[in-house]
């Protein structure tokens, strides 16, 4: 009994103490920091909720939050009908259907680098194939995209868009997957047509895998950093600033630590709250 103990702890060991060391404590001193003025170059000194009555009053702050809930607001019903969309048209029996998942899920796995490069080619407001096709079809001053405070957001979900819908594609045609085909061949002798059977069969039957993705989705889209620090760096001013980018440039531009910690808090707080309203949501939805 002891040698199986010992056995079983020696496989979890070495996932616990990674986990503890790079994880776990990470988080229990970014909880203490928040609480602190503290740089690299210096101790931590302590001022209570300082922090957080500055993060009130900061107009840049406000900003970021404004621009992550607009993105989040767009990019999760757009990802979720695209990413379903091609879930739907990808769960047919066609040829070569393998080969075009591939294809959908490709741009989630490249180089966001390189993706947000060629995008920004592709929106250049002088040269870009989009404008120039704006153009063709009769637009004579198409949008600046990257370059406008207005279109860089809109540019910026566009992209987010299309890199991740190929990921939740993969998540939603799992669940198609366990749909039974029986309840398609019940609605069929019923008369019903494609759309009433996507209607009665297959949104209940995709339920549990909508959640979530829609948590997913969700918690991704307030942490969203990698694709507007490449395509926009937050700019131009401050239109794609979001707070994950907010919280980097606090603490590793500004070398504000503690304050960055505050506001990565912040964050985590918003996340939890919205992700603890969807279960409630969802478990009266099921009842």
């Amino acid at each position: 009994m002891l040698r199986n103990t010992v056995v079983g702890w020696s496989f979890l060991l070495p996932n616990f103490v990674g986990f503890a060391v790079l994880t776990l404590v990470p988080v229990g001193l970014l909880f203490y920091y928040a609480f602190t003025s503290w740089n690299v170059f210096g101790g931590a000194e302590w001022t209570g909720l300082e922090n957080f009555r500055q993060m009130l009053h900061d107009a840049s702050f406000r900003t970021a939050l404004r621009n992550t809930v607009y993105y989040t607001v767009f990019h999760i019903p757009l990802t979720l009908g695209a990413a379903l969309a091609l879930a739907l048209l990808l769960n047919q029996r066609l040829r070569g259907v393998a080969f075009f998942r591939t294809v959908a899920f490709f741009p989630y796995i490249t180089s966001i680098v390189a993706l947000a490069q060629v995008w920004n080619m592709l929106f250049s407001p002088g040269y870009g194939p989009i404008n120039a096709v704006l153009r063709g079809i009769g637009i004579d001053n198409p949008p600046g995209w990257t370059t406008s405070a207005d279109w860089s957001m809109p540019a910026v979900i566009v992209v987010g868009t299309w890199r991740e819908m190929g990921y939740y594609m993969l998540l939603f045609l799992a669940g198609l997957q366990t749909i039974p085909g029986q309840l398609y061949e019940a609605a069929k002798v019923d008369g019903a047509n494609a759309w009433q059977r996507f209607r009665a069969v297959t949104l209940p039957g995709l339920r549990p895998t909508t959640f979530f993705v829609v948590v997913l989705l969700t918690i991704g889209s307030f942490k969203v950093f990698d694709v507007i620090l490449v395509m926009t760096n937050g700019g131009p001013g401050q239109s794609t600033l979001v707070l994950s980018q907010y919280i980097y440039q606090k603490g590793f531009v500004e070398n504000q630590f503690g304050y960055a910690s505050a506001v990565s808090i912040a964050l985590f707080a918003i996340c939890f709250v919205i992700t603890i309203v969807q279960f409630v949501i969802n478990r009266r939805g099921t009842d």
